[in-house]
């Protein structure tokens, strides 16, 4: 693969770089220091990368492994003026449903990044295997138990609405 094509395959991916980063982070200014130390990397690294079908699902494999390691620094910090909630830090995109993206970020991780990547990204279970270094039963199983969940969040909602 030239440099060319390698960059304009990352360039294309921009988005969802940005959208897989806010899944995982809350702090908008992480999401992007992820995104850019994630491109980095894989500039740095690009020689490695054996066969060029791989790139998007490599990219976005390094983008998750930089999400934790800011994670696990985040999570060593003391703040000391007041707790942070996490609905406070996440900012609901313009175009999002709110109660679909409340309920989202209510998932625990493990069951939240299978479903952005499947549903948002449209990756396959064997590529989300691969990137989240799990068997594909394991994303399959994380995949139908989010989806129970995310379905029980929004009818709560909804039958708080219809009360109202």
């Amino acid at each position: 693969m030239t440099d060319d094509m390698y960059i304009s395959q990352v360039l294309d991916m921009r988005e969802t770089l940005y959208r897989i980063s806010y899944g995982l982070l809350a702090n908008e200014q992480d999401r992007h220091d992820a995104v850019q130390e994630c491109l980095l990397k894989a500039w740095e690294k690009r020689k490695t990368l054996r066969e060029a079908s791989f790139v998007k699902t490599w990219v976005t494999r390094i983008l998750i492994n930089e999400c934790y390691a800011i994670g696990r620094k985040r999570r060593r910090m003391l703040y000391t003026d007041r707790m942070i909630k996490q609905e406070d830090y996440f900012d609901i995109p313009a175009d999002a449903d709110a109660d679909v993206h409340d309920a989202l970020l209510n998932l625990p991780e493990k069951l939240r990044v299978p479903i952005m990547l499947y549903y948002m990204e449209g990756y396959k279970i064997k590529e989300i295997a691969g990137m989240l270094r799990i068997p594909q039963g394991t994303v399959s199983t994380r995949l139908r138990i989010g989806r129970e969940k995310l379905r029980m969040m929004l009818a709560d909602d909804e039958e708080v609405l219809c009360r109202a």
